[in-house]
């Protein structure tokens, strides 16, 4: 195997003890899986020998998870939040409280450094709701995209996808107040002027900056950009005006990039939405052109029925976070519903409270059998999706998320004889196994995480240092 800057070359041929694939309901066993030039180029099931040329893969081997929804800084408030009480809203000041911290220099340590603790977990796309756009005061720094290159370089060295949703974020309330003391950083003034900033953004990689391995990563293969894409994303209908949507809408619309949106995620944004326009702030994103099959709306957590029918029948996905929204006490989404009325099915960490899309993925089903008092609302296939191949597709990344011939040769093995998993069927894996279960990682056909361990990045240094250069110890 060589190195790269991020990952390593590995074999192009793998054999899997069991490999879930496209249209199956429980896995297959004995498969053999070749890659070339980053994407799959065989699949063959039924192969007892393992070839001499070929590397095992021990356990239950998956398409690449996708994180849909991330806000990577949110990582340094673990364990800072967890005692007494309040809301999300007092939640929102300890969270401001970093942001304002945050420079480019060390919001890269720490996006790098939470990227490659998504990897370790099975995550090989995430995609960044980013509206940290500005110095803490609300000027501009030299590079008015410092803070966006800082989270693609930061995927690149932790050897992952990323799409960045550039999220326009203008006003403090629904009824226009202007934005004061940490969300100063969030603005750009007016839709047109975050346009302008946010297609101004050429992602490089390969910029020089050396990762923990002492690898400088311009040493990323030549193919290396085509693993960022740059999206949009309105904050909330809070964050930007009724007449500013439809600019952030035609932006992502001229590129056929993604639109991502915090939609209804606490009663008090409907309540004010409602006295304000008149309508839900769902009847608010249907009137500005907001809603279809590039967008996703993420959490949708206090729906009414109409809203769930203006979602389901222009094909909007929606995202939910479950660890989050119970950590936040947001409350419980109606899954089930939104699949069933059109809605694509993808899931994200948020706030990285918990960072693990098998539990993400187990809350959906756990959330609709709290609500409805009733057990069995998603099969086993149906989750992984939500993981894998929804989630990839809500990011702009059609062609990932499955392991079929043709599709990017994103892999992600668990363990089968942890703790957690041993004596457990493989069908039955994903109701049991953790992000500490996986194993093995391969991203384009390039080894990120081999024997549960990062291959360039000492993970837990790397967290610790960037976590107390913000928050302190």
């Amino acid at each position: 195997m060589t190195r790269t800057g991020r990952t390593v070359n590995g074999p192009t041929r793998y054999h899997a003890e069991y490999a879930w694939l496209p249209g199956r309901p429980v896995p297959d066993a004995d498969v053999l899986i070749e890659l070339a030039g980053g994407r799959f180029t065989g699949i063959t099931v039924g192969v007892a020998a393992v070839p001499a040329d070929a590397y095992r893969l021990s356990g239950l081997t998956l398409p690449g998870l996708a994180n849909t929804h991330s806000h990577a800084f949110h990582r340094a408030l673990r364990g800072r939040t967890t005692g007494g009480g309040g809301d999300f809203w007092s939640w929102r000041e300890r969270m401001y409280a970093v942001a304002g911290r945050l420079d480019p220099e060390s919001y890269l340590a720490l996006a790098r450094a939470t990227y490659a603790e998504m990897a370790l977990a099975g995550i090989t796309c995430v995609g960044e709701f980013h509206y940290l756009h500005h110095a803490p005061d609300g000027r501009r720094y030299d590079d008015p995209n410092a803070m966006s290159a800082a989270l693609v370089e930061a995927a690149t060295q932790a050897g992952i996808r990323i799409t960045l949703l550039d999220t326009c974020y203008l006003t403090a309330t629904v009824d226009g107040q202007p934005l004061t003391g940490p969300q100063l950083r969030f603005g750009d003034g007016d839709a047109a002027r975050w346009a302008n900033r946010a297609g101004s953004f050429a992602p490089t990689t390969g910029s020089g900056t050396s990762n923990e391995s002492g690898t400088s990563a311009s040493t990323l293969d030549s193919d290396s950009d085509s693993n960022v894409r740059v999206g949009a994303a309105i904050h909330s209908v809070r964050a930007v005006p009724a007449d500013q949507i439809p600019v952030v809408v035609d932006w992502a619309a001229e590129r056929g990039e993604p639109l991502h949106v915090h939609l209804s995620e606490q009663p008090a944004e409907n309540e004010a939405c409602l006295a304000y326009h008149g309508r839900t702030p769902t009847g608010l994103l249907a009137d500005a052109g907001a809603l279809g099959p590039r967008t996703t709306a993420v959490h949708a957590t206090h729906l009414t029925d109409a809203d769930r029918a203006l979602l389901g029948s222009s094909g909007t996905g929606a995202c939910l976070c479950p660890t989050t929204e119970r950590d936040l006490a947001d409350g419980i989404g109606p899954a089930r519903p939104l699949v069933d009325a059109g809605c694509p099915l993808s899931l994200g960490s948020d706030s990285h409270a918990v960072l693990d899309l098998f539990e993400e993925a187990r809350g959906v089903e756990a959330h609709e059998r709290l609500r409805t008092l009733r057990r069995g609302h998603f099969t086993p296939a149906e989750l992984l999706h939500a993981a894998s191949g929804a989630g990839h597709a809500a990011l702009g990344w059609t062609d990932a998320g499955t392991i079929a011939v043709g599709a990017r040769a994103d892999l992600v093995t668990v363990r089968l004889d942890s703790a957690r998993t041993a004596g457990v069927p493989a069908a039955g894996a994903l109701g049991a196994a953790t992000a500490a279960d996986v194993s093995d990682v391969l991203v384009d056909g390039r080894v990120v995480v081999r024997g549960g361990r990062h291959v360039t990045l000492d993970v837990p240094s790397a967290l610790t240092d960037a976590i107390g250069a913000v928050v302190g110890p």
